[in-house]
């Protein structure tokens, strides 16, 4: 995800109101979590996107969780990408020659 801070936006002073369509499933929902927490619809929703926000933030892609990984065992042979065929022939004739 693209770091929020990078993001050029118009400075707000405070807060601001921002208005979201919801479905009236959701709403219900909303509403009924607002009254069992007893706390406003704005603060779960704040809470919610906080959140959201750091999860995004601390997801790591594939290849940064297998950069230290990458080169990490090796066979010794560093053309296996490139011989592959005559490897693997090589393997079924001495295979074939073994009975």
């Amino acid at each position: 995800m693209m770091n929020a801070m990078a993001i050029p936006v118009k400075p707000v002073k405070k807060e601001a109101i921002t208005t979201a369509r919801l479905p009236a499933e959701t709403r219900n929902k909303l509403l009924v979590l607002s009254m069992h927490m007893n706390k406003t619809k704005s603060e779960i929703i704040k809470e919610a996107l906080e959140m959201y926000y750091e999860k995004e933030e601390n997801e790591i892609d594939s290849y940064t969780l297998g950069l230290p990984y990458f080169g990490k065992y090796s066979l010794g042979a560093g053309d296996l990408s490139t011989t592959y065929k005559e490897r693997f022939r090589e393997y079924l004739v001495a295979r074939q020659n073994s009975y």
